[in-house]
C-alpha cells in the first residue's frame, strides 16, 4: 500500500503519460491482454465497423481504459476535494439535482464508462448515498481503495441481500443510491437481454429497484477534456416509460439501450477490455486468445 500511497506525490499530468506509455505497449499485441479482448467487443457491438475503424477505435479505447485505471489511483490517493476539483463542466446538472429532489428517491446508473471514479468523488457532494462495496482480492489495493471510500460521505453496504435491502430502503425514504449496472452478474442476478444487440447477461438489480419504487434514474458519466484541463460530466435523465415496466426483461433492455446511449456519446470511453460477454452461452470462447505465431 506504501507504494500506491505515491500517487499522492505525482502530479496527474505525470501519471497519465505513464498510462499512455502502457497503453502503447499493449497495443504492440494484437492477439493477446487488453487489445485482444476490447477487439472481441467492439467486432460484436460494432459489426458495421470496417476493420480499419475498428482498429483505430479499439487502439484509443485501449489507451482511454489505461488513463482511467491510472487516474482512479491519484484520485483514491487524494482527497475528495482533489477529484471534485477536476471537474470543469457539468452537462444538464438540472437532472440529477431535480432527481435528488425527488420523494421517491433517486437511482444513480454509472456504467463503466470514462473515468467515474473522479466524478464518485464529485456526486457525494449532493447527499449521503448507499453504496454497495465489494472488497478487492488484494488486500493491500483493498485497504487503499476502502480507506478512499470511507473518506467519502457515503453509506458502505456489502453486495449481499443486507446490501440490496439497504439500498430498497434509502429509495423508499427519498434518498439515494449508485449502481454500475454493466458488470456480468451470476445468472441467478441476471437475465439475457440484448446489449449492442448481442445477447447478455445483464444484472436485474437496479430494473428491479425501478419497478418497486418508481425512483428517479439518472445516467452519471464522466470524460477527461480534451485539451487536458480536467474533466466534464453528463447527465443523463433515463426516462424512457419501459425502465419502469413490470415486465423484468422489458426494463432491463429498456435499460441496456439507456447504457448504449450513453456510450455512444463516446465509444471509445467504455471499459471494452472487460468480458462484457462472457454470459452468453453461444459466444463460450469468444475471448480465448490467438497463438503467437
Amino acid at each position: 500500500m506504501q507504494i500506491l500511497k505515491l500517487f499522492r506525490y505525482l502530479p496527474l499530468t505525470v501519471i497519465q503519460a505513464s498510462a499512455r506509455m502502457a497503453a502503447w505497449f499493449i497495443n504492440q499485441k494484437p492477439n493477446t491482454g487488453m487489445l485482444w479482448k476490447t477487439k472481441i467487443n467492439l467486432k460484436l457491438a460494432y459489426p458495421d465497423l470496417t476493420d480499419q475503424q475498428r482498429e483505430q477505435l479499439a487502439k484509443e479505447s485501449v489507451t482511454k481504459q489505461c488513463l482511467s485505471y491510472a487516474e482512479s489511483l491519484k484520485c483514491w490517493a487524494m482527497s475528495p476535494e482533489w477529484s471534485v476539483k477536476q471537474i470543469q463542466t457539468v452537462h444538464h446538472l438540472d437532472v440529477l439535482t431535480q432527481a435528488l429532489a425527488d420523494e421517491k428517491g433517486a437511482l444513480i446508473i454509472t456504467p463503466h464508462l470514462g473515468t467515474w471514479e473522479i466524478m464518485n468523488a464529485w456526486v457525494h457532494q449532493y447527499g449521503t448515498p448507499t453504496i454497495m462495496y465489494k472488497p478487492m482480492r488484494n488486500p493491500e489495493i483493498n485497504a487503499f481503495v476502502l480507506q478512499s471510500r470511507q473518506s467519502l460521505n457515503a453509506v458502505l453496504v456489502p453486495t449481499d441481500g443486507t446490501g440490496v435491502k439497504a439500498l430498497f430502503k434509502t429509495l423508499k425514504q427519498g434518498g439515494f443510491s449508485v449502481i454500475l449496472p454493466d458488470h456480468v452478474p451470476q445468472p441467478s442476478g441476471g437475465i439475457v437481454v440484448p446489449f449492442f444487440n448481442v445477447p447478455c447477461l445483464t444484472s436485474t438489480l437496479a430494473s428491479k429497484m425501478a419497478q418497486k419504487t418508481h425512483c428517479r434514474l439518472v445516467g452519471l458519466s464522466c470524460f477527461r477534456l480534451e485539451n487536458g484541463e480536467g474533466f466534464e460530466v453528463y447527465c443523463d435523465d433515463l426516462n424512457d416509460p419501459k425502465l419502469y415496466d413490470t415486465d423484468i426483461e422489458i426494463a432491463t433492455t429498456a435499460l441496456n439501450r439507456a447504457i448504449e446511449k450513453m456510450i455512444n456519446r463516446f465509444p471509445a470511453e467504455y471499459m471494452w477490455g472487460y468480458k462484457r460477454f462472457r454470459g452468453n452461452p453461444e459466444l463460450k470462447g469468444i475471448y480465448a486468445e490467438k497463438s503467437a505465431n
